[in-house]
């Protein structure tokens, strides 16, 4: 006959077993994820740019002739960042034929603050915080790896979920059950250490995991959302046949732009290419939460300055909005400096957890000598 399991009972064995299974994986990822809320500031400090011109505006012209003129055979659109820390333009060409057999692998362009030289190039993967980026985002995989890393952050859901019910006290012992007690052996001093930390980060890393799974597996959860919430809207991608007469210049595309979505602030351009005669561009309004990658975009027609759509989130679905907010989240960029070192510590409270937990197994399962 076989022995009924209480609930509390099934989310232990769920824990530890979840634990074990995913535990090394998840490790890596929330450690890789705590380096990535202050890639930027790592990636600068790692390659310094010595740069000392007065320049406060990037010259857009002179920026896009100078990727031009340097990569003649590069006839894709190029992603020019507008920083807002200083004149020096990052560039991005998407799908180099270098990289082709790499996935994903755009060229990394720095322009000088006066665009006259191009100071650094390197290609995504090949550089520190890019090769980290890579391994929490797909293990360094691909894009089978993203799925991998999308269902892993579903079992995390229920490891976390499991964990708090494991723990959950009985009626009356809510006191007892959050104080460290006096120990004489390894196993009980485990697995207070373990419960201070899981109740600690267990809302940040409910977070963390709810808006990575919806990041890495947008197509598995993008239909959850909608029938839960709303439609989903997507911004335009207009296609135009490009022809032999000279496109307006970059800076006119984007004053054309400015004027469409004032009060709004320019973060990416996309160039026209070989195949398509317009100008991408992404701001981010004020309502939007993410900086660096906002979600209104406008497009502007390469050969006339004509404008062909306007796409401004704050005037989407509930539901755009609500995977508008997802990245900043989760990077924690949404909340300044408080936030990110919360995540920091989070990713490596989850990899504590992880050791303690292993720890604690092999103690109780008599691999590790128990007393202290």
């Amino acid at each position: 006959m076989t022995p009924k399991l209480s609930w509390r009972k099934t989310s232990r064995r769920l824990h530890l077993y979840l634990g074990l299974s995913v535990g090394v994986l998840l490790t890596i990822i929330s450690l890789s994820g705590s380096v990535l809320v202050y890639y930027p500031q790592i990636d600068s400090l790692l390659n310094p740019i010595n740069d000392t011109t007065n320049t406060k505006i990037p010259d857009w012209d002179k920026a896009y002739s100078k990727l031009r003129k340097n990569f003649p055979t590069k006839l894709g659109p190029w992603r020019l960042e507008n920083t807002g820390v200083n004149s020096i333009v990052p560039a991005r060409y998407y799908n180099p034929i270098e990289t082709k057999e790499h996935g994903f692998a755009p060229l990394m362009v720095w322009l000088s603050s006066d665009n006259d030289e191009v100071i650094r190039k390197d290609y995504w993967g090949e550089y520190l915080v890019t090769w980290i980026y890579n391994l929490h985002f797909s293990l360094l995989t691909g894009a089978t790896g993203t799925l991998v890393v999308g269902y892993i952050g579903i079992a995390t859901l229920l490891l976390i979920i499991s964990g708090f019910f494991a723990w959950f006290p009985k009626p009356g012992q809510w006191v007892k059950a959050l104080k460290f007690k006096s120990r004489s052996s390894k196993i009980g001093l485990l697995y207070d250490w373990h419960k201070l930390i899981g109740l600690t980060f267990c809302i940040p890393l409910l977070a963390l995991t709810v808006t990575g799974v919806m990041l890495a597996i947008p197509k598995q959860t993008d239909p959850i959302l909608t029938a839960l919430v709303s439609d989903i809207n997507s911004p335009p991608k207009t296609q135009i046949q490009p022809s032999k007469q000279t496109d307006i210049p970059l800076s006119q595309a984007v004053l054309i732009a400015e004027k469409a979505l004032p009060n709004a602030r320019l973060a990416w351009i996309e160039t026209p290419s070989n195949l398509n005669a317009i100008y991408r561009l992404r701001f981010q309004t004020v309502n939007d939460p993410s900086y660096r990658f906002p979600h209104s975009y406008i497009e502007v027609n390469a050969l006339t300055g004509k404008l062909e759509s306007v796409f401004n989130i704050d005037k989407q679905s509930t539901t755009s909005k609500i995977k508008n907010w997802m990245h900043p989240l989760h990077d924690g960029s949404i909340g300044g400096n408080i936030l990110k070192v919360i995540w920091v510590l989070s990713g490596f409270g989850s990899a504590a957890l992880f050791f303690i937990g292993v720890y604690r197994w092999l103690v109780r399962t008599k691999r590790i000598q128990n007393k202290l």
